[in-house]
């Protein structure tokens, strides 16, 4: 397995250096934890995508629907943008 798998997680920074600057990030360890699963899940897919589909076009297809679930989970997770169970009360 490739280790550019893990390169999304340096996206994690971000809300710990704001959460050192203001008051308004709250992120809990669970977050972190849960926030770094999907990234991984998400740089294994698109890794999978990459190294198994030789047409571009449809590489590129694959790695835009995968990013677009992404951003749904993660959508609904920050803000409940469903109303699913999984975005908490």
């Amino acid at each position: 397995m490739s280790k550019r798998i893990f390169y999304p997680l340096f996206l994690l920074l971000i809300p710990l250096i704001g959460m050192t600057i203001t008051d308004e990030i709250n992120w809990s360890p669970f977050d972190f934890f849960t926030m770094g699963s999907l990234l991984i899940l998400l740089g294994i897919g698109i890794n999978l995508v990459s190294s198994r589909v030789k047409n571009l076009k449809n590489r590129v297809l694959y790695i835009g629907i995968l990013v677009i679930i992404f951003m749904l989970i993660w959508a609904e997770l920050a803000v409940g943008l469903f109303g699913t169970p999984i975005a908490g009360s």
